[in-house]
């Protein structure tokens, strides 16, 4: 066969999947532009299967268009959240190191993945079309979630995930002298460089999307040099690292060290966070609200966390919203738990503008999405969510979606 008959065939079977795409027109009242904080009333979006065609008031509607009418609704596009653990759940009940003990001896890889699933799915119902999960999966089930959710199996956020954390000795844990290898269950344990760039490599193979490491839980920690290198070290293969970080020095190191992402950061002095701008790293903050520090038996840490937020929004430190909730919070699900966060941020009196930034656009650029997700724009993906009032005047109505619509499929309809 020539080549000319072979691209005649692959037209004939490629143009009826373009013309089988779903037409969706979704009329929306209020469309809300987080970039910008503008508000446009009584716009339509053309979405043609996964991507937005067309955005406007006066588009055509094609006549096979399945019509979803927001008109009453605010519609934005659907929110991120960059530190998750989706296949994590504790259950506090007395000593929360304990509990987090018994996670590791009692569940196996197979119990996070299915808890993994419900996770997904509350988190997408409750708004969020994107997060990026950061670690503790067991063997691998942050991999295996994310490729189910891709292939459709089950509801999820478009999911971007670190496989095993790598961290010095013993990962984030204390152990004994006869269990030294319970952590490697979900830490790789590199404190060569050899060891670095295994771990990274492995991670990078079994179908990670970013790093994660750990620099400063234990009397030891990453210098700057040894950030540096894994940093390169991923760069080679297009992949950025995020470090979990919560001490000054350990901040100072991972911003030497030139990595894109600082995930925590609670005690920053003014000084480190200038540092951070001024090297265009990313603050993914974990603000927890008070009702999370409840859970966690640590209530007077909220007034530090809040000052930090405030002092880091102040200084202009680029900021990614991150939630990092692992523990049963009670009368919440996964999704909704992350959405108390936004209590944090009012306190810090951050405007809702800039909340809702860092929900969409900022997180968006900081995961490299912002040509695909993150707006309502044309080619870009359709992930869009509908809450009832004006999130620029009234940030906690995104505790109210209900509307989901993640890269052209509706997953909640007005609920």
């Amino acid at each position: 066969m020539n080549k000319k008959r072979i691209v005649i065939l692959l037209l004939i079977l490629v143009i009826p999947v373009f013309s089988l795409a779903q037409v969706t027109v979704i009329k929306a009242g209020k469309l809300i532009d987080p970039k910008e904080a503008s508000v446009q009333e009584n716009v339509l979006i053309l979405i043609k299967g996964t991507r937005i065609s067309n955005v406007g008031p006066d588009i055509a509607i094609p006549e096979d268009a399945k019509i979803i009418d927001l008109s009453d609704y605010s519609v934005l596009p659907g929110m991120f959240d960059c530190h998750t653990h989706l296949c994590l759940m504790i259950k506090a009940k007395g000593t929360l190191g304990l509990a987090f003990l018994a996670d590791y001896l009692l569940n196996t890889t197979a119990d996070k993945a299915l808890q993994g699933v419900e996770n997904a799915r509350t988190y997408l119902e409750s708004g969020f079309t994107t997060i990026r999960d950061v670690g503790n999966a067991g063997n691998f089930a942050d991999v295996a979630l994310k490729r189910a959710i891709n292939a459709g199996k089950f509801p999820g956020p478009n999911t971007l995930v670190t496989g095993k954390i790598i961290a010095p000795m013993g990962g984030q844990h204390h152990v004994n002298s006869e269990n030294l290898d319970y952590p490697k269950i979900e830490y790789i344990e590199a404190d060569t460089r050899d060891e670095m760039r295994k771990g990274i490599r492995l991670n990078l193979h079994l179908g990670a999307d970013w790093i994660k490491i750990v620099i400063d839980d234990q009397r030891y920690i990453y210098s700057a040099e040894d950030v540096r290198f894994m940093v390169d070290e991923a760069a080679k293969a297009g992949v950025k690292v995020a470090a979990h970080c919560v001490t000054e020095k350990g901040v100072r190191n991972a911003i030497e060290g030139g990595l894109a992402s600082i995930e925590h950061g609670f005690i920053m002095s003014d000084e480190a966070l200038q540092m951070a701008k001024d090297k265009g790293v990313w603050l993914c903050g974990t603000d927890f609200s008070k009702e999370v520090w409840d859970v966690y038996g640590s209530p007077k840490s909220y007034p530090g966390i809040v000052n930090r937020l405030k002092r880091a929004y102040q200084i202009g430190v680029k900021m990614a919203f991150g939630s990092d909730i692992v523990v049963e919070i009670p009368g919440h699900t996964r999704g909704s738990a992350a959405l108390t966060l936004l209590d944090t941020w009012l306190d810090a009196e951050v405007p809702a503008s800039d909340i809702l930034r860092a929900l969409t656009t900022n997180s968006a650029e900081m995961l490299d999405m912002a040509k695909i997700r993150g707006n309502i724009k044309p080619q870009m993906r359709a992930d869009i969510i509908a809450v009832p009032e004006n999130p620029l005047e009234n940030i906690l109505t995104l505790r109210e979606v209900k509307f989901v619509m993640k890269d052209g499929k509706v997953y909640k309809n007005l609920q």
